[in-house]
């Protein structure tokens, strides 16, 4: 664990030295659990709109270089290259991943996209500098770096019914009324929007979307 503080720390400090350069790409990293026990749950949102950019983009994910626990694939959108990462560890062991994937690839920008249990369904907001608010993959990456310093995307997948434990909430499917194609779709323009104009673009795509 205090290798994986230690790569965090150096990746993100590079990023705050680092100027803008032709040959680096924004990072795009989908939080997950791996598997297909896993797939379509409203925990693997994130992970889902990155593989929908990746879909738009015509990129295949491959074995991340150097036994990085993640996937990766690439793209261009315009005129800025985009980097898409999919770890391939369990939400709460997400800093094993991320934090070799910034110090390897040294990106320009790096966000991560996670679901929200605190924003109503079909809600998108662009933050940076927040805390982990209950969510283990982001608690994984704040742990292990020591701050919030990034920009995240949250994915509102709404609050559990009645008593329901919040844990087994988001380990369930989406149903068909919710429509979830359209959610994942609509991360993805939020996500392309943040490669081609930066935090503020995405933000203002962000806040075009409401509740569904």
């Amino acid at each position: 664990m205090k290798r994986v503080k230690r790569a965090l720390r150096k990746a993100l400090q590079s990023l705050k030295t680092a100027t803008n350069n032709s040959g680096q790409a924004t990072l795009l990293i989908g939080l997950r659990n791996p598997g297909a026990g896993y797939a379509g749950t409203r925990h693997n949102i994130g992970a889902d709109a990155v593989s929908a950019v990746a879909e738009r983009l015509g990129s295949s994910f491959r074995s991340a270089p150097r036994s990085i626990p993640a996937e990766v694939a690439d793209g261009k959108l315009g005129e800025r290259r985009a980097r898409l990462a999919l770890p391939t560890t369990f939400m709460n062991e997400s800093s094993q991943a991320v934090g070799p994937l910034l110090r390897y690839f040294q990106p320009d920008s790096f966000i991560v996209a996670h679901d929200d249990i605190d924003l109503a369904f079909g809600t998108m907001r662009i933050h940076h500098g927040r805390g982990a608010g209950g969510h283990n993959g982001i608690k994984s990456i704040v742990d292990a770096t020591g701050h919030t310093d990034f920009w995240r995307l949250r994915i509102g997948v709404g609050r559990p019914p009645g008593r329901m434990d919040p844990a087994d909430y988001v380990l369930k499917r989406f149903s068909k009324d919710e429509e979830a194609d359209v959610l994942i779709q609509e991360a993805a323009d939020v996500l392309e929007a943040f490669v081609a104009g930066g935090e503020e673009a995405a933000r203002q795509q962000a806040g075009s979307r409401g509740p569904h």
